[in-house]
């Protein structure tokens, strides 16, 4: 029998949702009616169901489930839908594409947790309830990253987490391919960065596999942002090419630490052009229009002890060697903005990214405001409310992770990216916020899975819609449970000690 009504509870909660009396079941009969430019959606829609139903849900000009691209749908915006389901028709429209896509979504959740299935399901009937949805984000930018430095995972996991987030409308996968302990990206230009930098903590992508995952990405409208740290964070490089460092003479490893480690790369034009050729390859992997170069946590210690970095700062009339890090994340960003993209980096203080860059806050949310009041787009990430790499709990039983205290549930759906005391022009500014998932202490998909959710689930309600009911989003969170049950996302730390008890 299908769900009652109030099990429904959907993560994240529409804008505005209303019952009627009746159900809409799918069955061998049912088929789809896909307008110009929805068929996409319908695509996804009968990839998604098909392991679980088996439904084959064809294409046909008289089908019951209608999808409809109607840009003359502006108040649906880039990303809302509307749906509507009767006792005898569904009709899902949108004025984009990702409008539908996430509208597919609904659906699904609407469905019994069953259909979520990776295998078939015998004996259940694939109903939704008779309802009207009206559904537009709060923010356009809702993400995760994905630390796949710090330890490897492969592509397969990336599809994965991927299906994952966009179950739950977030639509930014943020990539972390590089750092002191690992190069996952292979460049054709320099092989030895995944030779010598890809060894330690697992491996490294083909560019068919990271093509691959931006379609895959893509048909469900997630976009995958990559991000190349610079000029810090670099360790794994300067192991495979010493030269491009401020002590061209020293062989170094690869990094087996966790912290900041204090290599970074040099500022002769070498450097450079080694950055501006990674990010022309990685630009022609990665589609999206953001391309992240992190920024942060950049000792300048090597620059004042390099005659070479003190030669530049005479050249440029710079006030002194800490000053090399604005004037070298000024021409990475110009170099992307010649080449159409925008340039996304870690802030640390608010003000200590060129005026081109795209500004993430992860110290302070202090420092999201400072950019945004510099007119910088911002997308707010506060390491005390969505580094999920922090235990969910204090309980014992929790696996180790990042120390600095706890990050619960309660807390990632408090984050707020654009807070009521900011003014309305700074708020403004904000594009959305996004959860980080560092691996320094997680090395496998069900260690990731376990910290991700339900965790994300808090961050896609706050995103999408507003995070101001925190006993109705555990009201529905209590029945999303199930629907993480049937993937086989981990809930307990059991499964992450015994990867073999959780299905897939």
């Amino acid at each position: 029998m299908p769900l009652p009504r109030p099990a429904l509870g959907l993560v994240p909660a529409p804008a505005h949702i209303s019952f009627s009396q009746g159900w809409f079941t799918f069955d061998d009969a049912t088929a789809i009616r896909a307008t110009p430019g929805a068929e996409p959606a319908a695509a996804l829609l009968r990839t998604l169901l098909a392991p679980a139903t088996g439904l084959p849900l064809p294409l046909a000009a008289d089908g019951r489930v209608v999808l409809v691209l109607d840009p003359e749908l502006t108040g649906l915006g880039e990303q809302g839908y509307g749906l509507t389901v009767g006792g005898d028709a569904v009709l899902l429209r949108a004025a984009r594409p990702e409008g539908l896509l996430h509208g597919v979504q609904t659906v699904r959740q609407l469905l019994p947790p069953a259909a979520l299935s990776a295998e078939p399901v015998r004996g259940t009937g694939w109903s939704v309830p008779c309802a009207q949805i009206t559904d537009v984000p709060r923010f356009a930018w809702r993400g995760a990253m994905l630390d796949v430095a710090r330890h490897f995972q492969p592509v397969s996991f990336l599809r994965r987490f991927t299906d994952l987030l966009a179950l739950h409308k977030l639509n930014v996968l943020h990539l972390h391919l590089t750092d002191d302990q690992g190069w996952r990206m292979p460049i054709a230009a320099y092989p030895e960065l995944t030779e010598v930098g890809g060894v330690p903590h697992g491996g490294a992508y083909t560019r068919e596999e990271l093509s691959a995952l931006v379609a895959y990405a893509a048909d469900r409208g997630v976009t995958v942002v990559p991000e190349i740290e610079m000029p810090g964070h670099v360790r794994a490089a300067l192991a495979a090419y010493p030269h491009l460092g401020n002590r061209p003479e020293r062989q170094l490893e690869v990094w087996n630490r966790w912290g900041v480690c204090d290599t970074v790369l040099g500022v002769h034009d070498e450097a450079l052009d080694f950055c501006r050729t990674v990010l022309d390859e990685v630009m022609d992997t990665f589609p999206s229009p953001y391309i992240h170069v992190g920024g942060d946590e950049c000792p300048t210690t090597e620059w004042h002890r390099s005659p070479v970095a003190l030669r530049r700062v005479a050249a440029e009339g710079l006030a002194g060697p800490d000053a090399l890090h604005g004037w070298f994340m000024e021409r990475i960003g110009n170099f992307l903005t010649g080449r159409g993209r925008r340039p996304l980096g870690w802030t640390e203080t608010g003000d200590d990214l060129p005026a081109s860059f795209t500004a993430l806050a992860w110290r302070d949310e202090d420092h999201g405001l400072a950019a945004a009041r510099r007119g910088q787009p911002v997308i707010m990430a506060p390491h005390h409310s969505t580094y999920l790499d922090h235990p969910q709990s204090a309980r014992p039983e929790e696996p180790p992770g990042q120390p600095g205290g706890v990050v619960g549930l309660r807390t990632v759906y408090a984050t707020e990216p654009a807070p009521a005391h900011w003014e309305r022009a700074a708020a403004a500014q904000v594009l959305g916020t996004q959860a980080q998932l560092w691996t320094e202490y997680v090395a496998t998909a069900e260690h990731a899975e376990y910290l991700a959710f339900p965790r994300l689930c808090a961050l896609a309600d706050t995103a999408w819609s507003g995070g101001r009911d925190w006993p109705g989003f555990q009201a529905r969170l209590h029945h999303h449970r199930t629907r993480l049950d049937a993937l086989g996302v981990p809930s307990r730390p059991s499964a992450i000690l015994h990867p073999e008890r959780t299905t897939r």
